[in-house]
């Protein structure tokens, strides 16, 4: 049987490894596909994408909007903030309207095409972004080169021990708002692979994730060493935040999630046009 080389992406994170473990270590059978794995942030990745480099990639749901006519969104490998997600913090307390404390103010963001970044200018568009790598924001606060900073991955679980209070849970503050988890990211695919080709990779990341799930004790070892630095315990926890139900499926739920997401996005004029969504798998 010829095989089949597909590429996919996807960040160096606990969460991310934990659900592609199955397909890294053989442990599903891909058939005539053989994946070959390349890590890298998820910015990069949103911008590889643009350019439609990788036939299969973990995007943010934010730069989705711009690839949509080159990319499908995977109906598995879902990131959800089911009543949590970014968090903004400083090195001060916000007082008792964060919203109104962060006009104005340098926000550190882990990039534009970030969904945490969206979910940040839909809770205040009044801010000055600062663009830098998501593992240099914690520094740059505390040095003073921005006032507040957008923790995305192990940082949402970790600003406290860095002495940072939080100023907004952006995935706490869309569920209140929305009644809807705050969709981060997603794994898109290529739409020029096919039908076909398609359906098999739906079928195996899901097939992988499964896997994962329902032997979580091995998953966790291999996730593990992507956790930079975090005891085992917190990246049980963190795992478990962003590899669940939402991530074998989006669900009626979930979906309306990302519609929603986008949909907001447009009307604020923060995506410049609205954006069709369509799920495969």
């Amino acid at each position: 049987m010829t095989q089949r080389i597909i590429h996919v992406a996807h960040s160096p994170d606990s969460d991310d490894a934990f659900m592609f473990y199955a397909l890294a270590e053989g442990k599903v059978d891909t058939g005539n596909l053989r994946y070959v794995h390349e890590l890298a942030d998820i910015e990069t990745l949103n911008q590889r994408a643009l350019r439609g480099e990788l036939e299969v990639s973990a995007v943010s749901i934010h730069a989705y909007a711009y690839l949509a006519d080159r990319y499908a969104l995977l109906a598995s490998g879902s990131s959800m903030g089911d009543g949590y997600g970014p968090r903004l913090v400083a090195t001060t307390p916000a007082g008792p309207d964060p919203r109104a404390a962060l006009r104005g103010k340098r926000v550190a963001v882990p990039g534009l095409r970030t969904t945490a970044y969206l979910a940040l200018k839909l809770f205040q568009p009044d801010i000055d972004a600062v663009v830098m790598p998501f593992d240099r924001i914690g520094d740059a606060v505390t040095a003073g080169d921005a006032d507040v900073g957008l923790l995305i991955h192990e940082g949402q679980l970790t600003y406290a021990d860095d002495g940072f209070h939080l100023w907004q849970d952006l995935g706490s503050w869309w569920l209140e708002d929305t009644g809807l988890p705050l969709p981060l990211g997603g794994n898109v695919v290529r739409r020029d692979l096919g039908p076909d080709v398609t359906a098999q990779i739906a079928r195996d990341l899901r097939a992988s994730i499964e896997y994962a799930l329902a032997h979580r004790a091995p998953a966790l070892a291999h996730a593990a060493q992507y956790n930079r630095g975090i005891s085992e315990e917190r990246t049980d926890r963190f795992v478990g935040m962003y590899v669940n139900h939402w991530t074998v499926d989006y669900g009626p739920r979930g979906r309306a999630a990302v519609e929603r997401l986008l949909d907001r996005g447009f009307e604020a004029g923060l995506i410049p046009n609205a954006v069709r969504v369509e799920f495969v798998g």
